[in-house]
């Protein structure tokens, strides 16, 4: 009773807190282009969108690849509490006119230094709750989170709040979307006895403990290309509904919406897919995301369009959730918080380094170009992935045999 309880109370706070985020997706490049000043816009934009990765990848190397060892619980908390002080502060500042881009820089990036380490923090915490028999439907759960946060709820919310109030206002909301989840945590979340004994216990990085899980460490790698492989779309998909499908502003909305619908359907389906065999699966998930692009740059008409995009988002949400599954399912719990922190900032990190590559990638082979070529190299990924991750299972890995 207790543990559905603390999985109960982290699921919620994993929620709202994720919906604030999801408004301050569509506040900050708003609020970026009031204060941008004489620097270009889209230079302004990508500096505010970085501030946070920079810090917060320093510290989460840190715990999964050196032998830092702070405990899952001290770490969501610092997280929360940081983020809550620091976005507060930002939208006073904003809602009082004396914000200013060098200020919005600094707050983003010393306010998320905790924030790929709080993410992987809350998965470690809600997984260890719920067990081994209950992780891979919490990690659905948290997936489905994510997907009906940052995708569906919080871009729309941040969308009325911004026409209604202004950007400024959405920083409060990721702030007591922080503070929500803070309350959630020390609520149900006991401080273990583990917890203060986890600084002097014997400390293996993450890697070291992946190298004995050749399958894994290879999936982590496969992922990491997978991600990077799928963020040109994003740089390509602005110009590819102004021009080639002739929408507004509201077209891009709806494409983004119909993504959201789809991988919201497809993380609510994670469950019924346990009984799969997942690295087959993931291989297959590969496989049939891209086609996605491809797809979408031959459909002639916004409706077409829409349609490949929730078939895409269908496909595409349930990797994670399974990766994580099979991921934590050979790790004994000393071992789960340094290696889903290494996990968790491994796959992220390849979303700036694939933006940073979209722009040159899109500008060279056109919109409809770029959408394919994603499509062909993910395509040319597969076999890699699929030597990855089906090849023959050693040692090391046989705790995960039955994935």
């Amino acid at each position: 009773m207790l543990r559905d309880r603390q999985v109960a109370g982290l699921l919620l706070g994993d929620l709202l807190a994720n919906v604030g985020t999801g408004m301050i997706i569509v506040a900050m490049p708003v609020q970026t282009l009031s204060l941008h000043g004489g620097v270009p816009k889209a230079i302004a934009i990508g500096l505010v969108e970085a501030a946070p990765f920079v810090l917060s990848t320093v510290l989460a190397l840190a715990i999964g690849l050196g032998r830092v060892r702070v405990p899952p619980r001290t770490l969501l908390v610092a997280d929360c509490v940081l983020r809550s002080l620091t976005f507060a502060a930002l939208g006073v500042l904003s809602v009082t006119g004396r914000l200013t881009l060098p200020v919005l820089i600094a707050g983003l990036f010393f306010g998320a230094t905790f924030r790929l380490a709080g993410a992987s923090s809350r998965r470690v915490l809600a997984t260890s709750a719920a067990g081994e028999a209950g992780r891979f439907s919490v990690n659905g759960l948290l997936g489905l989170n994510t997907t009906f946060a940052l995708y569906i709820a919080g871009p729309v919310l941040g969308g009325l709040v911004v026409a209604t109030a202004g950007a400024g206002y959405a920083l409060f909301f990721d702030a007591s979307g922080a503070l929500i989840l803070l309350a959630a945590t020390l609520l149900v979340v006991p401080r273990a006895t583990e917890d203060r004994d986890a600084l002097r216990e014997p400390k293996t990085s993450g890697w070291r403990i992946l190298r004995r899980r050749p399958v894994a460490a290879r999936l982590l790698v496969v992922e990491f290309f997978f991600n990077f492989l799928y963020m040109p779309i994003e740089v390509a998909l602005p110009l590819y509904v102004s021009g080639t499908l002739h929408a507004d502003a509201s077209g891009l909305g709806l494409l983004w919406g119909a993504l959201g619908v789809g991988a919201f359907l497809g993380a609510a389906l994670v469950n019924q897919l346990r009984n799969l065999p997942q690295r087959p699966m993931l291989v297959a998930i590969i496989g049939l995301w891209a086609l996605c692009p491809i797809a979408l740059a031959c459909a002639g008409n916004l409706t077409a369009a829409l349609v490949v995009f929730g078939l895409g988002g269908l496909v595409y949400a349930p990797f994670t959730p399974v990766a994580y599954s099979f991921l934590q399912s050979g790790l004994a719990p000393g071992e789960q918080q340094q290696v889903v922190t290494l996990w968790t900032t491994g796959s992220t990190v390849a979303a700036p380094l694939g933006l940073a590559l979209g722009g040159p990638l899109i500008e060279l082979a056109g919109t409809t170009g770029g959408l394919v070529l994603s499509g062909v190299l993910t395509l040319l990924l597969l076999p890699i992935a699929a030597r990855a991750v089906l090849g023959r299972t050693t040692e090391g890995d046989r705790p995960c045999a039955s994935a």
